[in-house]
Formats: C-alpha cells, sequence, structure tokens
C-alpha cells in the first residue's frame, strides 16, 4: 500500500496539489487543455501565449489557482521573466511545458516561400524559446526535482508537417530534448511528446489531412487536444523516464 500511495503522489494521473506548472501557449489547443488538467488535479499554473490575450486570461480564470502572463518565448528577457513571475507568485516551480509553437503552412515542395525569414521566425519559437526558457528554469527545477516536457511533433521524426522549417524545428527539439536530458539530471527530467495529427483550432480546416489520417493510421482518426495533455501529465510525472520523445500519432507512424 505505501509504494502505490507513493506512485500516486507522483505519476501523471494522480494530484499535483502544491505544484507549480508553467504552461507557454496556453490560451488554446493543447497547452489549453494541459493548463486545465494541471488545474484540476491540484498544481497553481501559469498561463501564458504572446498575442491572445483574452483567451489566456479565461482560461487563468477557469482554474482554481492560475494567472496568466502575456509573454513572446522568441525573447530570451520575457523568458527569464515568466520564471522569475512563477518564483515571485509561487515561490516554486516544478514543471515547464514548452507548448508555444509557430509555424506557417507552406507545402513542402515549393522550397522558394520557405524563405531564410520564416526559416528565423519558426526557429526563434520552437527552439530558441524553448532553449532560452530551458535555461533560464532549470535552477529552480533542480529545487524541486521537476521536469521539463517539449510538446514537438510526428514532423521532427518523419518527413510530415505544415512546413519543412516547422519540421526541422521539432527534429532539433527531439534532440535538444536528449541533450538537455543528458546533462540536467537527476535533479531534472527532460522528456517531448510527439503528437501527430491533433484536433486543434489550428488545424480546423485541415480537412485534408484528417481524410488521409482516417483512411491511414490504424486509430483511423487524429488525436484530441485532452489526449495529448494526458502524455504530458504523465511524462511529467514519471519519476524514471527522462531523455524520451514520446509519440502519439494514433499508429500513423506504422504505415508508410
Amino acid at each position: 500500500m505505501g509504494d502505490r500511495a507513493s506512485m500516486s503522489e507522483h505519476d501523471g494521473v494522480g494530484r499535483w496539489d502544491g505544484k507549480v506548472a508553467l504552461v507557454t501557449g496556453s490560451s488554446s489547443g493543447i497547452g489549453e487543455a494541459v493548463a486545465k488538467r494541471f488545474g484540476a488535479l491540484g498544481a497553481s499554473v501559469l498561463v501564458n501565449s504572446s498575442r491572445s490575450v483574452d483567451l489566456g486570461k479565461a482560461v487563468a480564470n477557469s482554474l482554481p489557482d492560475a494567472r496568466y502572463v502575456q509573454a513572446d518565448v522568441a525573447d530570451e528577457s520575457q523568458c527569464t521573466m515568466l520564471v522569475e513571475t512563477a518564483l515571485a507568485e509561487w515561490g516554486r516551480l516544478d514543471v515547464l511545458v514548452n507548448n508555444a509553437g509557430t509555424g506557417p503552412v507552406i507545402p513542402h515542395q515549393n522550397l522558394a516561400e520557405a524563405t531564410l525569414e520564416v526559416w528565423r521566425e519558426v526557429f526563434s519559437v520552437n527552439v530558441f524559446g524553448t532553449w532560452a526558457l530551458t535555461v533560464a528554469a532549470a535552477p529552480a527545477l533542480a529545487e524541486t526535482k521537476g521536469s521539463i516536457v517539449n510538446v514537438t511533433s510526428l514532423a521532427g521524426i518523419r518527413e510530415v508537417g505544415s512546413s519543412v522549417p516547422y519540421a526541422c524545428s521539432k527534429a532539433a527539439t527531439n534532440h535538444m530534448t536528449e541533450l538537455v536530458a543528458k546533462v540536467l539530471g537527476p535533479d531534472v527530467r527532460v522528456n517531448a511528446v510527439a503528437p501527430g495529427l491533433v484536433d486543434t483550432p489550428r488545424s480546423a480546416t485541415w480537412e485534408a489531412a484528417r481524410q488521409h489520417y482516417r483512411q491511414v493510421a490504424p486509430m483511423q482518426r487524429g488525436a484530441t487536444a485532452d489526449e495529448v495533455a494526458d502524455a504530458v501529465l504523465y511524462v511529467a510525472g514519471s519519476p524514471y523516464m527522462t531523455g524520451e520523445v514520446l509519440v502519439i500519432d494514433g499508429g500513423y507512424r506504422l504505415v508508410r
């Protein structure tokens, strides 16, 4: 009984009372689902977005103990500010979920449309922002034996995704996950969750992709944001898992 009780305090389906989670890009979609799941399980949550202020405030107001902070993770100083705000508000940080991301839809064969400007914009958020937040949060997370979860993508593993720059940014973040896990252990665990197609406001018009998933993926559908949140909370709370990239794609990667 003692071992089982101890596990329930730490695993992703257990309670998070007294813990603090910072979830970037959490005004909608996967980030919103993750923030709400942490809040429902007792955690204090710092909700963030770069633009959707009203939606972000609404998410924070729906949770028992949360605060919304507008910040652009492409700005290193704002990454530091997010961590400092969590520490000032609650005095600790237990989980960092690097979910904020960007990526225009550019067909892969349209090489000229994927300009260097697009590459720089995508990498500034998806890669550099993840790195800056990781560096800023690492000391506080080490104090609580906390964890980092990077929300990446199947596009970082397979030759899919909304654009080539987006896919390459997710591949970089997957590799970053493994490298940082190696150096931050045992004090901080670092994992990634790599979804395939997810039903979110961003993908609402992607009917062709949904139809393809229905025809090809063993589960015959894309994931819901809540299903991805389940995976995020699982790896966030799994006490021995680090350096893993957990793919959640309904088996799509199994089919060529």
